[in-house]
């Protein structure tokens, strides 16, 4: 197996037209990989950017510069014939598993679908290996002829990540994918994908605001503000050595249990300044400095 990292993104932008020409800047010059069998978690609060790169590296958004490359091959401008057999190393988990299920189908065709996008037939036939994939997200086989109505928020899901798991994929971008449940639910569920990545060898690119639950599945974290990175590196580096203002208010901002450690922390005020800039101007971008092994943190120009 390779060493190289799974996917690479370089110098990556996405931008969004806004009116009188001016633009919604919401990844900014984006450089990080994800490792094989990795869960790099980006957090950051919401409009940050996160989900916009996540639906940028699987092309669900076209990259406005910048290059995305899965298993070293640029995919970030390849056309949609081209672009289908490396579709199939990639899958998505959305936020609302009420959304992501069409209403009128039966839930074991929907996860048999990415089998006819893709035109694979296993050994044993399409049928079996829906079965086996309910099998892996511990639900029974007798439920693959419902519908989606007939299941709770976090049985959703596990059918959603099932069909996510139907093409083989290498990379799973999850994003927000715990969110919309129960907290006795996100456990069961991120149990699952934890489980699915050791007998799988998955790769998660994980999106989330819920840095409880970043702390719990993340081999590394990226933390975006305003569409760059200003901080990134291993867990545990981040979390008990946070070197940058924004991830220091991030984790300050989490919600503790214990009263007398609430007059310690700083209190977070105003607003996030506006992704969307002028015609003619734009963020100016940030450098990093390596503060210990793999451990990058923001510094303006």
């Amino acid at each position: 197996m390779s060493d190289a990292p799974l996917v690479e993104c370089i110098d990556l932008h996405k931008r969004f037209s806004a009116p009188e020409g001016a633009q919604v800047h919401a990844v900014v010059g984006v450089n990080l990989h994800i490792d094989r069998g990795e869960t790099l978690a980006v957090v950051g609060e919401s409009g940050c950017g996160k989900s916009t790169l996540a639906n940028t590296v699987i092309r669900l958004e076209e990259p406005s510069d910048g290059q995305v490359l899965l298993d070293g091959v640029d995919i970030s401008h390849m056309g949609r014939k081209e672009l289908r057999s490396h579709r199939r190393k990639m899958q998505i988990i959305f936020q609302d598993p009420f959304a992501s299920l069409d209403p009128r189908r039966q839930v074991g065709d929907a996860v048999a679908e990415p089998l006819l996008i893709h035109g694979i037939t296993p050994e044993g036939g399409r049928e079996a290996l829906v079965a086996e994939l309910f099998d892996k997200v511990s639900l029974p086989r007798s439920v693959m002829r419902n519908y989606p109505h007939q299941f709770s928020g976090g049985q959703r899901q596990r059918i959603c990540i099932a069909r996510a798991l139907a093409s083989r994929p290498e990379l799973v971008i999850a994003d927000e994918a715990v969110s919309a449940l129960d907290v006795s639910v996100q456990a069961q569920v991120i149990n699952l994908m934890m489980d699915l990545q050791e007998e799988m060898g998955l790769s998660y690119l994980f999106i989330s605001h819920d840095l409880a639950v970043v702390e719990r599945v993340a081999h590394r974290v990226a933390v975006m503000y305003l569409g760059q990175v200003v901080e990134l590196g291993p867990r545990r580096a981040v979390f008990s050595n946070p070197q940058h203002p924004y991830t220091q208010r991030l984790l300050d901002a989490v919600p503790i249990a214990d009263p007398t450690r609430r007059a310690e922390r700083v209190r977070l005020e105003g607003e996030i300044p506006s992704p969307i800039w002028a015609k003619g101007t734009a963020p100016v971008l940030v450098s990093h400095r390596e503060v210990a092994p793999g451990h990058f943190v923001a510094e303006s120009d």
